[in-house]
């Protein structure tokens, strides 16, 4: 962590110069100059009179800042080759959130594992060839640029019984792969 950073960024968000946070902190203009630019430590409590001076908490203080990963690119993607199918998890860690989405390829004859009912929902979108939806006793035919969407009551699962292979977007909440 760049404390001298840390301290310069409160301090601008705070509206306050140099010297008006010397003030407050009891300390020089000079030391917080050279503070703010690494050139200097600050004793543990020197920093925590800072600190209470621009409004803050050590806890805070110290707190990372970790920023939600947003976009995300190929390189992201996790890839589980199975025994029918191929799953790529486009949006890796997705256990922590409230949906998965992940693409599934499915070669001729493939099939996704038999999903079990649940209490969520799944939406999917078919961007390559043809597949059929297997929901219980019911199955439908899903060709190229159409969706899916069902609750997870009954046992359910995709295959792909063309020559071509299959591609899907299948988002389900909660997270099932």
């Amino acid at each position: 962590m760049d404390i001298g950073h840390k301290i310069k960024q409160l301090r601008i968000q705070n509206g306050l110069t140099l010297e008006e946070l010397a003030s407050r902190s009891e300390l020089t203009k000079g030391f917080l100059s050279q503070l703010e630019r690494n050139l200097t430590s600050p004793s543990i409590q020197t920093l925590a009179d800072i600190v209470e001076a621009l409004g803050s908490s050590m806890s805070d203080f110290f707190k990372e800042d970790t920023k939600e990963k947003i976009v995300f690119q190929k390189k992201d993607f996790f890839v589980d080759e199975r025994e029918n199918y191929t799953v790529h998890w486009i949006v890796p860690n997705t256990q922590k959130n409230a949906m998965e989405p992940i693409l599934v390829e499915l070669p001729q004859g493939g099939e996704s594992f038999e999903v079990t009912p649940h209490s969520g929902e799944e939406f999917g979108y078919v961007i390559e060839g043809c597949i059929q939806l297997v929901c219980g006793d019911e199955t439908f035919v899903v060709h190229k640029g159409e969706t899916f969407y069902l609750n997870g009551r009954n046992f359910h699962y995709i295959k792909n019984e063309k020559k071509t292979l299959a591609k899907v977007i299948w988002i389900s909440t909660p997270p099932l792969f």
